[in-house]
């Protein structure tokens, strides 16, 4: 391998990896099938090795193909973590802030805070990415996170929030049909709605509360705003955010002496970052909305 080999190479591998094929690759792209299809020979040609092969289904990914997708996506990452910072130099907060949080916070707490901050600084551009990833900050995936836990990476930066208390809640329609438990015991009697498959907090959730365990739901999804719609429609009785359930006047708080759960919450961003008015403005206002939020 003695040529250098150019980036859009790569471009197109990630895309082929992520379509499953050339046509949704080129689609992707906005170029046609030949040029993709051309991208991934020479890439194969300049690396010596054999990234896909075809199928019933489509192209599948060697193993070569899967090592290599990780150092690929960096590459992708650090790109666009470029494009952003030289998007942002000029007189004032302007450029690209890409923000990453959870599916909840990012439909149900976010908007008005980035309204606001839109607001304060026209010409800057917010991406709001709807993940819990914690490795998007060191790979430079996005600018600015805000998560559940305090990060312990050296090269981050964190401003803690406080913490948001979750309890157990019900639509006062369901209440109403149903009755209220009186104990987590009374609970195998209620439609409860919970997580499909278990993640960190979970786990943490079941030893904290006794019998708390996945069997209890009779309606599971691992999609937070999902549990969020079914408890607003009166489907069961579920977990919610208390600051959240406190803006709906239909939600109603049930064993609140026996249930309660709580989320160390921060913002946080990459140190590098820190002297960006594009991100010190974000992180900023973030800041002070959620801990509005919380209040």
């Amino acid at each position: 391998m003695t040529a250098k080999i150019s980036w859009e190479l790569y471009l197109s591998f990630l895309s082929v990896l992520k379509e499953g094929s050339l046509s949704g690759a080129a689609r992707t792209l906005g170029v046609t099938q030949p040029t993709v299809g051309r991208h991934i020979a020479a890439l194969e040609g300049a690396l010596g090795v054999v990234l896909f092969t075809r199928s019933q289904v489509g192209l599948m990914p060697t193993e070569v193909a899967l090592a290599l997708r990780t150092h690929a996506e960096a590459m992708q990452s650090t790109a666009a973590s470029l494009e952003r910072t030289a998007m942002s130099h000029g007189e004032g907060v302007r450029g690209v802030a890409r923000v990453s949080a959870s599916d909840v916070i990012s439909v149900e707490v976010l908007p008005p805070i980035v309204a606001r901050l839109r607001a304060q600084h026209p010409n800057l551009t917010v991406e709001l990415v709807l993940t819990d990833r914690v490795q998007d900050l060191l790979r430079r995936e996005v600018d600015i996170a805000v998560r559940m836990m305090r990060p312990d990476q050296e090269q981050l930066v964190a401003q803690r929030i406080g913490e948001i208390e979750l309890g157990l809640y019900a639509h006062k329609d369901y209440l109403d049909r149903q009755g209220e438990p009186r104990d987590l015991n009374e609970l195998a009697s209620h439609s409860v709605i919970g997580y499909d498959q278990p993640s960190a907090f979970v786990r943490k959730a079941e030893k904290s509360v006794k019998g708390f365990t996945r069997n209890m739901f009779s309606v599971r999804t691992d999609s937070n705003l999902a549990q969020l719609a079914l408890i607003r429609c009166g489907a069961g009785i579920g977990v919610c955010q208390a600051p959240l359930a406190k803006q709906d006047r239909d939600l109603k708080r049930v064993l609140a002496k026996t249930f309660s759960l709580h989320l160390d919450t921060s913002v946080t961003m990459h140190e590098d970052l820190r002297h960006s008015p594009r991100c010190r403005a974000t992180f900023d206002a973030l800041v002070e909305g959620l801990r509005r939020y919380i209040a």
